[in-house]
């Protein structure tokens, strides 16, 4: 099975400090919606684990979430392709759950569902807690410079962290 995992806000849209609180708030990057299209035209499995503690701090409710996620299937499908599972951890940071990364849950959800082992696999996204989340299960840390991903380059990245300018260039890698 050809699966590469995404984390969602800065990587598939735009980021935002102050949440992304509604639908009209989630800007798809254009580039990035048309990658997953290609990768999955291509075969590829393309998931999603990402955080959503603005659920636990009241910011949206998961009809909002679910809103998002209809919309970001729909522009993929527009172009022929399909996003397949999307985790979420609506949990905040003192929740002391296993999901909210950096610790590996969804990563954990993900292989479940699809009955495969992590190791090697890409987990893309533009965060350290995304790095140090796909470090945890043996996943294959990819840095995106789009949402918070230049910041996140300022700093050290874990051994073997694969950078790109974007989803679009990870695909073109996949792809090639």
């Amino acid at each position: 099975m050809k699966l590469l995992i995404l984390d969602r806000d800065g990587v598939i849209n735009e980021d935002s400090d102050a949440y992304i609180k509604s639908l009209d708030e989630w800007l798809p990057i254009p580039s990035s919606i048309a990658a997953i299209a290609r990768l999955s035209r291509a075969g590829w499995t393309v998931a999603v684990a990402t955080n959503q503690s603005g659920i636990a701090r009241g910011y949206y409710d998961l009809a909002t979430l679910e809103s998002m996620h209809a919309r970001l299937r729909e522009l993929v499908a527009e172009q022929g392709g399909e996003v397949g599972l999307i985790v979420y951890c609506p949990h905040g940071p003192d929740d002391g759950c296993d999901c909210r990364k950096p610790k590996p849950g969804m990563l954990r959800q993900i292989a479940a569902h699809y009955g495969t082992e992590l190791a090697g696999i890409w987990f893309v996204g533009d965060s350290s807690g995304d790095l140090q989340a796909a470090l945890t299960v043996d996943c294959q840390p990819v840095l995106v410079k789009t949402g918070k991903g230049e910041r996140t380059l300022a700093k050290a990245l874990p051994p073997g962290t694969l950078v790109f300018d974007d989803l679009a260039a990870v695909a073109d890698r996949l792809l090639s």
